[in-house]
């Protein structure tokens, strides 16, 4: 690679790192948080660990799908920021108007948290209502009980959680996300304590058993959304542009950001599907692939945040770089963060050959004779993930980039080809036709996310040649 090239490459991934970085962490400290709960759940035996664990399933669904409505919110924050900094930078003799952008900010702040409240007043019900119809899927009885009273307790959560999620896509879209990582590394702490306390009735309060866990996940998302409020509004750049005042969200705004989201949020729904799906797949080959499976998951899941940080600040660069007529820098955030993300991957890579037991060894007891099967197939599902994970971050990356275009339909329609036309298939095929069990299923997974990535990168660089030409077409009139 020439000196120059590598010099601008160095210099566009520290741009980037400047946003994902924090980005990274605050999903790494969100991951944290479901895993004190999860970790609390199992204190309280098996019986509470299923029924709040099917509950949580629950709330991920739909709160993952709402996520996905608010998260084009920094995309169009991105670009009306970077229009409002040229207005701003622009000759007082032209006609751009300065304040101009700073309001179309605003309204989007305002359609956004118009949009977080419908959709978690939708989703709480909604969770209630799958609560009633859990005995109709074929769930135990004792469990359904448990779970409704978690899902009872969890419900109102969702409002402030999306909530949370739209104030964060405007810090995000802002590029001012640093108060994001301190709230959320907070709220694990408070949200362990919170859960010890309604669980056993310490400190004067009641004794709640399970559905303290879901008070607490409730109270702790609803004091995130709170403190997250509180310091945007002390923000010098931040504060003027917030608003909570959704009684004048203007309707263009919020159906513009719901046509955007829809296909967000069923992307989403739509991944987690395809990942469902192979668990129960890799579940018919026994206890011990499903426990490898699960344990390889879990750390799939696990890197799979350094790809969301990435995809979200690519996302929102390009989203900027657009709105400035900047295609040729467009086109380098997709290189740098696919740059970023290879490196990242080459390092964990490493790790998962080099330190195979070590990596298991928070899930199996690697020296014991009963978990040896599962060591065993685990061991060999890492050599496959070290190469997933890339094209997992890469795939990931290319809806996001694909979100800053302001093209949500083509994502999902290529992860829908990607996933289940191309992935699950193979799945099946190497799976059970070739005979490659848990393996072949990882293979399937595999040669998923590496097709739905190329499609995906390919789409960008068409529709940013094609946006090029119309700009250079425009400036030519």
């Amino acid at each position: 690679m020439p000196a120059m090239q590598l010099t601008t490459l160095l210099r566009d991934s520290r741009a980037l790192a400047t946003l994902a970085v924090p980005l990274i962490l605050t999903q790494l400290a969100q991951v944290a948080l479901t895993t004190t709960d999860t970790v609390m759940m199992g204190l309280l035996g098996t019986a509470d660990l299923a029924a709040g664990g099917l509950a949580i399933v629950i709330f991920n669904q739909l709160r993952t799908m709402g996520v996905g409505l608010v998260t084009s919110v920094g995309n169009q924050i991105a670009a009306a920021s970077a229009r409002a900094e040229a207005g701003q930078e622009s000759d007082a003799s032209q006609d751009a108007d300065p304040q101009e952008g700073s309001e179309e900010v605003r309204t989007i702040v305002r359609a956004s948290l118009a949009v977080a409240t419908l959709a978690g007043m939708a989703g709480a019900v909604l969770m209630l209502l799958i609560g009633q119809a859990l005995t109709l899927l074929g769930q135990e009885a004792g469990v359904v009980d448990r779970a409704r009273t978690m899902l009872l307790a969890l419900a109102p959560g969702l409002l402030p959680c999306l909530w949370f999620q739209a104030i964060r896509q405007f810090t995000v879209g802002m590029r001012r996300p640093q108060a994001l990582l301190q709230i959320t590394i907070a709220s694990v702490a408070v949200n362990a304590g919170i859960n010890w306390a309604l669980i056993h009735g310490t400190w004067g309060l009641p004794k709640l058993g399970l559905p303290g866990i879901g008070v607490a996940t409730s109270l702790v998302y609803l004091l995130s959304f709170l403190a997250l409020y509180v310091s945007a509004k002390k923000d010098k750049v931040l504060g003027p542009l917030l608003s909570l005042n959704i009684a004048k969200a203007d309707r263009r705004t919020v159906r513009r950001l719901v046509q955007l989201g829809i296909p967000i949020a069923a992307t989403y729904g739509s991944e987690a599907g395809f990942f469902s799906v192979t668990a129960l797949m890799a579940g018919s080959f026994g206890s011990a692939a499903l426990a490898a499976h699960t344990a390889v998951n879990q750390l799939v899941y696990i890197v799979f945040q350094v790809a969301v940080g990435l995809s979200h600040a690519a996302s929102i660069n390009v989203s900027r770089e657009l709105a400035l007529g900047r295609t040729g820098t467009a086109l380098r955030i997709k290189n740098t963060a696919l740059a970023c993300a290879g490196a990242v991957m080459v390092v964990v890579g490493i790790v998962y050959i080099t330190l195979p037991e070590l990596v298991l060894s928070p899930f199996f007891d690697t020296g014991s004779a009963k978990d040896a099967e599962a060591v065993s197939i685990a061991t060999h599902l890492l050599l496959v993930i070290m190469v997933l994970q890339f094209f997992d971050c890469a795939q990931n990356i290319g809806v996001g980039l694909l979100r800053g275009l302001n093209d949500t339909k083509s994502g999902f329609r290529i992860t829908l080809i990607g996933y289940w036309i191309i992935g699950l298939p193979t799945a099946w095929l190497l799976g059970y036709a070739v005979g490659l069990h848990t393996l072949g299923i990882w293979l399937g997974l595999l040669t998923g996310l590496a097709a739905t990535a190329v499609l995906l990168l390919r789409r960008y660089g068409a529709e940013l040649h094609a946006k090029g030409t119309e700009l250079q077409a425009a400036s030519a009139a």
